[in-house]
């Protein structure tokens, strides 16, 4: 097997988790309860959210660390045709993609200080609803629902995650 082949193979490892993370983030209940706006936007938002949780899960466990740097890599690999196919230029996908993935690891330190303080919400406003806050009980919801996911994912095996399933 060449190097190409095992690069290849750990992606496939991840992929159907990178399905599950974005069939979760497209779950109505988000943008419906949620107030999530359902644009391009609050789309990669919301996939930056339930990702982070699922990557800070992994993060708990040695041998998901692997996969967590996978799932980040499944990341740009889903986001990079998204772009081209919105219009972004081929000369500036490359820049976008770079700042999407600041904008994930941005994500991921805040809403792991979020859910260590107890509070996911300001983290939220901040970065899932970019500043401006819908009503409170559009972000407890939100929140809240983050927040059961990443206890459930908590309890779960690493390779029942890495099968895809978020419950």
């Amino acid at each position: 097997m060449g190097i190409f082949d095992r690069f290849r193979k750990s992606r496939d490892e991840t992929a159907t988790l990178y399905r599950a993370v974005v069939a979760r983030a497209r779950q109505p209940h988000w943008y419906l309860a949620g107030a999530v706006p359902d644009t391009i936007d609050g789309r990669f938002d919301m996939i930056a959210a339930v990702l982070a949780i699922v990557m800070l899960r992994l993060e708990d466990d040695p041998a998901g660390v692997r996969a967590s740097t996978q799932l980040s890599e499944a990341f740009v690999d889903d986001m990079d045709p998204q772009l081209r196919e919105i219009g972004i230029g081929d000369l500036l996908v490359g820049k976008h993609v770079g700042r999407m993935m600041g904008m994930l690891g941005g994500r991921l330190g805040a809403y792991r200080d979020g859910l260590a303080a107890g509070d996911l919400a300001p983290a939220l406003v901040r970065n899932l609803y970019r500043g401006e806050s819908p009503e409170p009980g559009a972000v407890r919801h939100v929140a809240d629902s983050l927040t059961a996911l990443r206890d459930a994912l908590a309890t779960m095996p690493t390779s029942a995650l890495l099968a895809g399933d978020l419950l």
